[in-house]
């Protein structure tokens, strides 16, 4: 507070804004020895303090805001559990008394004695740190795989793929919650698909409120896998022999993995994570695969998508981007219309009629 040239006798309110993140930690089970039988994947639910403020006359001031807020040292844990992120059940279970409490928090102040004088507190919540994994089992929406393509909107895949970049974030978590009562009584007296199509992928109870977000990590993930993809089909000229054989794709992702290992030092991989996504990411990689490509045309399409993607991932990748690449950010409604409309002409071959979830949230809801 004197930092802030603030007296230090005030005693608030503060408010306090808090993150809340929750993800899988994968396998931890116990490789040897003989302990109790537990599940062998566990959860984490942590919290970030990201700022306190407080109000002076019509302004609010900034007592602290956290430098790092993606940095794992101020993320703190509030509950570990052995359970798998897919077991509604169980995360029901352990998690509902933790969201009771921080429902009842929301609606209450909390009086601390700090420096000799009682200081109250008010808390905002966010639920910003989910995977799409998460948001969709604790919002209660279907998975993945899910004819509804998006947490942050209703579009069907079918729709995203018509209408690469228009789209207005308008799922919540009150909607979510009314969806839900339609869908468990049936008002209406629909059909299963009539019903359906009413909730827009809304099949369970949400039990935590999430704030719509991008995961930037699951995003490089998700595009990195699709670039993948598109190289093994320009190297096996799908724009024009769209109906080749499995055996001949397994052949160009076999040629692409030789090639990449060999220009790139990039090795194989069973499945997509960040360090690959990175590595893959770059102009380098687009020169190297268009060495496997005969046709001048396709090189041109391949580094221009490549182009426009690093020019727009600054943008999901920084905390703030306004202050941290305020030039991407101006650039990126351009950028991402000429990207669609590169995938909708000269990659047409895969994204008529479909699209990916992330390519869909990178253009669309950035």
């Amino acid at each position: 507070m004197r930092s802030q040239d603030l007296d230090d006798y005030l005693n608030g309110p503060f408010t306090v804004v808090v993150k809340e993140s929750c993800d899988g930690m994968g396998d931890v089970s116990e490789k040897h020895g003989s302990g109790p039988a537990v599940p062998e994947k566990a959860v984490r639910f942590s919290f970030t303090v990201m700022r306190i403020t407080i109000e002076q006359g019509s302004q609010n001031v900034k007592v602290f805001e956290e430098p790092k807020p993606n940095s794992e040292l101020c993320c703190k844990p509030l509950c570990l559990m052995l359970a798998d992120e897919s077991d509604h059940e169980t995360l029901t279970a352990i998690l509902s008394p933790l969201i009771a409490e921080r429902e009842a928090m929301k609606s209450s102040e909390l009086t601390l004695e700090m420096g000799g004088i009682p200081r109250t507190f008010k808390f905002i919540f966010r639920g910003t740190g989910y995977d799409e994994k998460l948001v969709r089992e604790v919002e209660g929406l279907e998975a993945s795989g899910s004819v509804y393509i998006c947490t942050l909107c209703d579009a069907t895949r079918l729709e995203a793929s018509q209408n690469l970049v228009f789209h207005s974030i308008t799922r919540s978590h009150a909607e979510n919650l009314q969806r839900y009562e339609v869908w468990r009584s049936n008002p209406y007296h629909e059909s299963v698909e009539e019903l359906r199509d009413r909730v827009k992928g809304v099949s369970a109870k949400p039990f935590i409120e999430t704030v719509p977000s991008i995961d930037a990590l699951h995003c490089d993930i998700g595009n990195a896998a699709e670039f993948y993809k598109i190289f093994q089909l320009e190297i096996g000229e799908v724009y024009k022999h769209p109906n080749a054989s499995k055996e001949e794709r397994k052949r160009w992702q076999a040629t692409l993995d030789k090639h990449l290992r060999k220009r790139m030092n990039l090795k194989p991989i069973m499945r997509m994570n960040g360090n690959f996504a990175r590595k893959l990411m770059t102009q380098e990689t687009v020169d190297a695969v268009c060495e496997l490509i005969p046709s001048e045309e396709r090189h041109e399409a391949l580094r221009e998508l490549m182009d426009l993607y690093l020019k727009m991932k600054p943008v999901w990748r920084s905390s703030c981007p306004a202050k941290e690449c305020p030039e991407s950010l101006c650039q990126y409604s351009f950028n991402s219309q000429r990207f669609a409309e590169l995938l909708s002409t000269k990659f047409k071959y895969r994204y008529e009629g479909k699209i990916t979830n992330y390519f869909h949230k990178t253009l669309a809801h950035v």
